[in-house]
């Protein structure tokens, strides 16, 4: 398997793991909740007699798996008491670097700040991917025009106008002639987002480089809600909370002339992105666990609880997942305790996920 990497203010509110069936679960799930606990073994097997805290926050995106997974964990170890919060990848990192969570959630793999900013509080972290998504380009159900979108057009519409200038593209007309002259509703990820630091970098060419006049959110129901609401709508948001609503959002396929599948137009889907087409917006997730909680037998049981069950939660909330050799290698390496990234604080495009877990993690 393949991938490829890489104002606004954040419109959505923190949300916390709540005990919700997973068959009620939709795209829009829940934005806010509380601390929980689990109310039984049902879940499967585990430990009813341990206990502990365990406080995780960060990237959206992530939320949603890490959501599911706490959940079906709590079930099973009623005495651990899980805390998950969606303030975006920076909002995560900026508590992670300073040792006050066990686990960030990540859309983006950590930046030379996020590493220099933990060396200097002398925190360690584990990184390990969990999953893929298919950051996907959606309009509203009405839209019969935008079938494709080429990804140059797409950085003509969201790159930064020039100083001082109104944005050339305003309007759908302004993008491809015969489309129609009705304003472009923009709908994104907020700057606190790695959706955003992801998107910015591989459409417009350089990270968090993007016109300002459009609704950003942290939250991804609020880009779901605004394109729905919205026939001359267009936005980008993860997969997960894209598939769901198929009914009233429709993916535009991307046309990337440098993809090596070739320059014809791709839908968002688990077969794309396993095949390596669907570029240049397939991405990797992550979490990043604190190398010293995950020492903690209540932080140790999660986080192999998550391993082992990447494949099936990634299917349940629609998501991609790893191979199997991906998720046992990340096992292996929270079971040495290995810290640092193996990404070096940059992006890199191209690689399969088992070559950078192949190599000695970097911190």
């Amino acid at each position: 398997m393949r991938w490829n990497f890489w104002t606004g203010k954040m419109l959505g509110v923190v949300a916390v793991v709540a005990l919700l069936a997973m068959a009620g679960c939709d795209s829009a799930g829940p934005t806010t909740g509380t601390t929980t606990k689990g109310t039984g073994p049902a879940g499967g097997s585990g430990d009813p007699s341990l206990t502990g805290k365990i406080e995780i926050d960060g990237s959206s995106t992530v939320f949603k798996l890490t959501q599911a997974v706490a959940q079906e964990f709590s079930k099973a170890n009623p005495g651990v008491s899980l805390k998950v919060d969606k303030s975006g990848t920076g909002g995560g990192f900026k508590n992670f670097v300073l040792g006050k969570l066990d686990i960030c959630d990540a859309s983006r793999p950590a930046t030379e700040k996020d590493i220099s900013d933990c060396k200097a509080s002398g925190v360690g972290f584990i990184e390990l991917p969990v999953c893929f998504d298919a950051l996907t380009v959606a309009v509203n159900e009405q839209n019969d025009w935008c079938k494709d979108i080429t990804t140059a057009e797409l950085k003509k519409l969201w790159e930064p106008a020039p100083e001082g200038q109104e944005h050339p593209v305003q309007k759908w007309s302004d993008l491809r002639a015969g489309w129609p002259n009705e304003k472009i509703s923009l709908y994104g990820a907020g700057t606190d987002s790695g959706t955003f630091e992801y998107f910015t970098e591989a459409i417009v060419g350089k990270k968090n480089s993007s016109r300002p006049d459009y609704t950003a959110s942290e939250d991804d129901n609020t880009i779901v809600l605004g394109i729905e609401g919205d026939k001359y709508a267009l936005g980008y948001l993860p997969y997960a909370y894209y598939a769901p609503r198929e009914s009233t959002l429709n993916a535009v396929a991307i046309s990337w002339d440098k993809n090596p599948a070739g320059p014809d137009p791709v839908l968002p889907s688990r077969a794309t992105v396993e095949g390596a087409k669907y570029n240049p917006l397939s991405r990797p997730l992550f979490i990043y666990v604190n190398r010293q909680a995950a020492e903690r037998p209540e932080v140790k049981a999660f986080v192999d609880y998550y391993l082992q069950n990447g494949v099936k939660m990634s299917e349940r909330v629609k998501y991609i997942p790893l191979k199997q050799e991906a998720y046992d290698m990340g096992h292996n390496r929270f079971k040495n305790l290995q810290v640092g990234t193996g990404f070096g604080g940059h992006a890199e495009f191209g690689l399969p996920i088992e070559e950078v877990l192949k190599r000695e993690p970097k911190s």
